[in-house]
């Protein structure tokens, strides 16, 4: 079916961008600087984090480098709509640690012609997917993922290991992760099980 063009311009469109990869990869980084770029281009821009995320400041995404952004941390993603109102472009950090509702709340945005632009670790410490990030990566329009160095070896890493001992999902960062690739990450959590039996 054809629509007639009637000279007025057509409604805005809206898409999903997934920025994603290990710790220490770039992605905070990346989404600032897309962030930046939309605002330095005049438009209405806000930025969102999940609330539990204190590690650098209560009200900023903050990338390792220092590199910082005004947000508004959020308790879920359902808060999103609601905040949300006459923005064209939305960014989100820290998306793994939002609850499974993200995917779909990005979804409406889109659908109603907001850009929205997440970052998230895709992977766990144990290499598992996390939170609602693989259903995220799914409909996203554009997936951009980013790497670190490999602590051990300097090949490409992936992985986010954790050095210090603890069970926990959330822990802060610097001083308990290294990024790994995957024969490093393979090799570390192999000698992690044998010294646990």
């Amino acid at each position: 079916m054809f629509l007639e063009h009637t000279g007025s311009r057509s409604p805005r469109k809206g898409w999903i961008e997934v920025i994603c990869g290990s710790m220490f990869s770039g992605k905070t980084e990346e989404l600032i600087r897309r962030l930046r770029r939309a605002e330095f281009a005049k438009q209405r821009v806000e930025i969102f984090k999940p609330s539990v995320d204190t590690r650098y400041a209560d009200a900023e995404v903050v990338s390792h480098d220092s590199t910082s952004i005004r947000s508004t941390p959020v308790p879920n993603s359902s808060n999103l709509l609601l905040l949300a109102g006459d923005i064209e472009v939305v960014g989100i950090d820290e998306a793994q640690f939002f609850d499974e509702g993200l995917p779909q709340v990005c979804a409406e945005l889109a659908s109603q012609g907001v850009r929205v632009i997440a970052a998230g670790l895709d992977m766990d410490f144990l290499g598992r997917p996390f939170g609602p990030m693989p259903q995220l990566l799914s409909i996203a329009e554009y997936v951009t993922k980013v790497h670190a160095i490999c602590m051990r070896c300097g090949a490409l890493a992936n992985f986010s290991h954790r050095i210090t001992a603890s069970a926990d999902l959330v822990l802060g960062e610097k001083d308990h992760y290294e990024p790994l690739c995957r024969a490093c990450f393979d090799a570390a959590h192999g000698a992690s099980e044998s010294e646990a039996r």
